[in-house]
């Protein structure tokens, strides 16, 4: 089980560390649906060269890596729910890295999620 826990903390981080640069180099790109053929492609090739989004989709890359890895050993039931806590760290990183704005709301679901995420964690262990 700490294995596991290790794993998907290491996955988690990876996966949401790359959506946020994702999302952040999406951002400064532009609507890509406002934009014309011409732009459009413009975007692509900025894009593929943009250090945020080549970052964000080799984190994304080893996360999925990580998350097969996990699943070769450990029940769906047990490591889905691990996953939620992504949560905790979108919240986090959107709010001082996007500056996004995160409501008391979300905060209050995003601990609810991972007191949700604890009691699973802890009945795969009982």
């Amino acid at each position: 089980m700490l294995k596991t826990i290790v794993v998907m903390l290491i996955a988690t981080s990876a996966g949401t560390i790359g959506d946020i640069l994702l999302t952040k180099g999406m951002k400064d790109l532009g609507d890509l649906s406002a934009m014309s053929a011409r732009e459009l492609i413009s975007a692509v090739l900025r894009g593929l060269t943009d250090p945020r989004l080549v970052l964000g989709t080799a984190l994304l890359a080893l996360f999925f890596l990580l998350w097969i890895a996990v699943l070769s050993w450990e029940d769906l039931s047990v490591a889905l729910p691990m996953q939620a806590l992504n949560y905790v760290l979108v919240a986090v990183l959107s709010r001082h890295y996007l500056k996004e704005t995160v409501t008391p709301t979300r905060w209050l679901g995003t601990i609810l999620v991972c007191l949700g995420v604890l009691l699973i964690t802890v009945s795969g262990t009982c």
